[in-house]
């Protein structure tokens, strides 16, 4: 009788829905409804699985109601103290009332080969979505170019960084520049053990970041990506090199198709000795971008959340901000750098040179919290600073960018109805 009742209400909770399944609704475990998609979004989503099911992750699936119908929906399983759910959701239907997902067991669930891949060898992680060249990051020390001092030598930087149609964004050690590498994330100043140090300008050889080792890869259909640690090394101090600040940097690729690449990158600091680390203030520090060779003064464009432009834009706040330019076969590509809203000094400082750099307009672009203010790291604690990157070849409108920043800065809520 029990599990006659059962039944009926499952059954109930589903035509209450407006939906009848084909399949047995017995193995339905919850209906993941999400409202107020922003109109020009693909986003990732996620739950905590574990108070829905103690399914394994093998026999479980995932679908999408449209039209009356089920149609499947790549998903993975982030395991933890918890397991979350994770999945995409396109922006096929964005604008709509609702998205309706059903998280349900099967017995043959099927299993498919992942999307996002990271390869890692011949010092570098590349990280790959369906066979195309997503991003690298070079573990190795990377030396600078023959001829050039051996000082800016670098490991722990992401280059190249590639538009979907492969077009290379980033560029490493410019003669102007040669401490530049690609996306990389050290400090200007720091005040450690009474000393300042300037683990950016290699070329003072006060300081520099190196990779130390992986954490964690992982491959998936949803998202790919690693888990790295990186130190922050003192080279002047009298005793030898020492470490003052530990860095884990967590790189995720996300699935959204052929068209964009959607990847976060999330810094997390914490000292690695006894005594703090004061990130003073600076006018750059933190994290940077060199652009791409091909990008000047006459062919790309800078724009901000609050509508600044390269004429504008250094020293103030934003959300988010978009560059993009042509590039060297013809095409057009970009890349929108989104702030979070628990980062540090939220929205942040930007450094934006100026429209004459180097005489022809050169571009460099970073986030910096310690731009207007002192940043005290505490022993003990962990501080961290988060960021999306949208990447794409074209043009997106200012309405794409703040749709897309919304999503990463406040996503919709998924609303649970679980079936018992």
């Amino acid at each position: 009788m029990r599990k006659k009742y059962a039944i009926l209400v499952s059954l109930l909770t589903a035509m209450s829905s407006g939906f009848i399944f084909s399949n047995s609704v017995a193995q339905d475990i919850a209906f993941l409804t999400i409202r107020n998609q922003k109109e020009h979004t693909a986003f990732p989503a996620s739950v905590d699985l574990d108070p829905l099911t103690y399914e394994p992750d093998s026999s479980l699936a995932l679908e999408e109601v449209v039209n009356h119908k089920r149609v499947p929906v790549p998903f993975q399983v982030e395991h933890g103290y918890h397991r979350f759910l994770w999945w995409m959701v396109n922006d096929e239907g964005a604008g709509s009332r609702e998205r309706v997902f059903v998280l349900s067991k099967k017995a043959n669930a099927a299993k498919e080969e992942a999307s996002i891949k990271v390869q890692i060898e011949d010092g570098a992680a590349l990280i790959t979505e369906d066979g195309r060249k997503v991003l690298q990051y070079n573990y190795k020390t990377v030396y600078p170019p023959a001829g050039v001092d051996t000082v800016y030598r670098r490991s722990g930087f992401i280059h190249p960084l590639w538009s979907p149609d492969g077009h290379v964004l980033t560029r490493i050690n410019p003669p102007d520049h040669y401490h530049h590498v690609g996306i990389w994330n050290p400090w200007t100043e720091a005040l450690f053990q009474g000393k300042v140090v300037d683990f950016w300008n290699l070329v003072k050889k006060e300081g520099t970041v190196r990779f130390a080792r992986f954490i964690s890869k992982e491959d998936g259909n949803v998202f790919g990506g690693f888990r790295a640690l990186q130190e922050h090394v003192v080279l002047n101090d009298p005793a030898g090199e020492k470490v003052a600040l530990d860095e884990v940097w967590d790189v995720r690729v996300y699935n959204v198709g052929p068209q964009t690449w959607l990847w976060d990158f999330t810094s997390e600091l914490s000292c690695a000795t006894p005594d703090p680390v004061i990130l003073k203030e600076y006018r750059y520090g933190g994290f940077g971008f060199r652009a791409t060779q091909d990008w000047n003064n006459q062919n790309s464009k800078v724009l901000t959340s609050e509508g600044k432009t390269r004429k504008d834009a250094d020293a103030t706040r934003a959300r988010w901000c978009m560059i993009d330019g042509d590039v060297s076969n013809g095409g057009h590509s970009g890349i929108l750098f989104m702030d979070y809203p628990a980062n540090y000094n939220f929205p942040e400082p930007m450094r934006v040179w100026p429209e004459n750099m180097n005489g022809r307009g050169d571009v460099f672009f970073s986030f910096s919290p310690t731009r207007n203010m002192d940043w005290p790291l505490m022993p003990g604690k962990q501080y961290v600073l988060k960021y999306r990157m949208l990447v794409y070849d074209g043009s997106i409108t200012p309405a794409q960018a703040q749709d897309t920043w919304e999503a990463f800065a406040h996503p919709p809520e998924v609303m649970i109805r679980k079936i018992h």
